[in-house]
């Protein structure tokens, strides 16, 4: 895919989780790995109101070349794709559901949602770390993000939101809907007795099928 139709691309998918309520105002920030450098969403942008033309871009080793200037959070982003070479592409939101799991999860831990559908394991994994809270725009994450990302696909920053990442922009996406869904439904099973998660064996091979 070319560059123009990824610009393309990034604003109506930003504006599609926008409308339905993954990030309000100027939250979340999105990236995308291009051959040489990266797309990423502006910094104060809406997700909602993205101009394809005016999406920042870096080059290969994350210096602002064109367009609006990039999130304050591009560390963030840089993180995990040079964790994740197979990744093309990250999102990060303010999604509710995912966000106060964020609330709940032990810092440097895993986040306490079980594997209760197939869908979940196979977007995001086995494993979904809680990075310790930082100041929003603190560079200081950088370094515990990293360490998150080379063990799982996505994450969760402590008292701010997800970060998921995925091997093309439309799979990263998908994935960050997926991982709302399974907060949203982690958090409705919380207290109900006799809730029926996947076994260990159901989730390898989930794994085992669709990696």
């Amino acid at each position: 895919m070319s560059e123009g139709a990824l610009r393309i691309q990034l604003a109506e998918l930003a504006k599609s989780l926008f409308d339905r309520g993954y990030s309000v105002g100027t939250a979340g920030n999105i990236s995308v790995r291009l051959p040489d450098g990266y797309l990423m969403t502006p910094t104060n942008s809406s997700l909602g109101r993205l101009d394809p033309a005016r999406i920042s871009r870096l080059d290969a080793e994350w210096r602002h070349i064109g367009g609006d200037k990039p999130s304050k959070e591009v560390f963030l982003h840089r993180a995990v794709l040079t964790a994740r070479p197979e990744a093309g592409a990250v999102v990060h939101l303010h999604s509710t559901y995912a966000t106060a799991i964020s609330c709940i999860a032990p810092e440097g831990g895993e986040a306490e949602i079980p594997p209760l559908t197939p869908y979940f394991v196979m977007r995001i994994g086995r494993r979904l770390p809680c990075v310790p809270y930082y100041r929003p725009g603190d560079a200081a994450m950088e370094g515990d993000v990293h360490q998150a990302a080379l063990a799982a696909k996505a994450l969760l920053l402590a008292n701010h939101g997800p970060v998921v990442s995925g091997a093309s922009l439309v799979e990263a996406v998908n994935a960050a809907e997926e991982l709302e869904e399974a907060a949203r439904l982690a958090l409705l099973l919380r207290d109900v007795p006799g809730v029926r998660s996947l076994t260990a064996a159901q989730v390898d091979d989930l794994l085992n099928t669709f990696g």
